[in-house]
């Protein structure tokens, strides 16, 4: 599978310092029982993954609450079946510890659901057979690593390649799936296909002295990007998975939903 040059081979990535979707590492305590419920919700994904016939779907995870905006979900990814008959490998951009860097990488359902999840669910889309089609075909092909921004910034504009957080590299791979094979090869050609096609993101009101505090002590927060009369009237628009799944259901009228809750 070409794609395994974006990441470290699954033992490798178990052992390393674990890299995460905007947040900072921080050494925790192994808790069985989160262990447990984390890979229960990484069964029930699967199965739910396998029954829906599907070669590639988009799957969210709820990593921090994030009920004060209005959202349910932190970060999503790609999941794809690498093979008729293989196993799930999923596919996705992630923050380097708080760093302001970030890399993609392929891991299991099981990794995926291990990294600090603050509610145990998750919601997966499977879109129309002909844009997994396309996904699947640009997951085998280089156009994923032209299409990551290794600058992370999570609070990341839609419009602007200055940046890029998790869910933009997910959503600039779905237009390239969207689009034309071939039309899409960059960043720019991703955004100009989003803004053509009405994609909107979330707006995220936030303060000044909330802004500057974050500026100054998190590396992977950033606002220059952002039009300057919105940033200063604190309107923050970024990529979110709720935006995401809006967007998709709007343009696709075959998507399934599948929501899941661990026990």
């Amino acid at each position: 599978m070409s794609l395994a040059r974006l990441a470290l081979p699954a033992l490798l990535l178990a052992l390393a310092a674990p890299a995460q979707a905007g947040r900072p590492c921080e050494p925790k305590a192994g808790d069985p029982a989160i262990v447990v419920k984390s890979l229960d919700l990484a069964y029930k994904a699967r199965q739910a993954l396998d029954a829906s016939g599907a070669q590639v779907a988009l799957i969210a995870r709820a990593g921090q609450d994030l009920s004060k905006y209005n959202l349910r979900y932190s970060h999503m990814a790609l999941a794809w079946r690498d093979h008729p008959a293989g196993r799930w490998v999923v596919v996705h951009e992630l923050n380097d510890c708080g760093s302001a860097e970030s890399a993609l990488f392929n891991e299991g359902l099981g990794n995926f659901f291990l990294d600090d999840i603050f509610e145990y669910k998750t919601s997966i889309l499977v879109p129309n057979a002909a844009t997994q089609a396309a996904l699947a075909r640009l997951l085998a092909s280089d156009t994923p690593r032209r299409l990551h921004g290794a600058h992370y910034n999570m609070l990341a504009y839609p419009y602007s390649t200055k940046y890029q957080n998790s869910n933009q590299w997910v959503l600039e791979t779905y237009a390239a799936a969207s689009a034309a094979q071939g039309k899409i090869e960059n960043r720019d050609e991703a955004q100009a296909w989003l803004k053509k096609a009405g994609y909107a993101p979330i707006t995220l009101h936030i303060p000044a002295t909330t802004r500057l505090g974050a500026r100054m002590f998190r590396a992977n927060i950033a606002f220059d990007d952002h039009p300057f009369d919105r940033r200063m009237a604190g309107q923050i628009d970024t990529v979110t998975v709720d935006s995401m799944q809006q967007f998709i259901k709007r343009r696709d009228i075959e998507v399934r939903e599948i929501n899941i809750a661990a026990d």
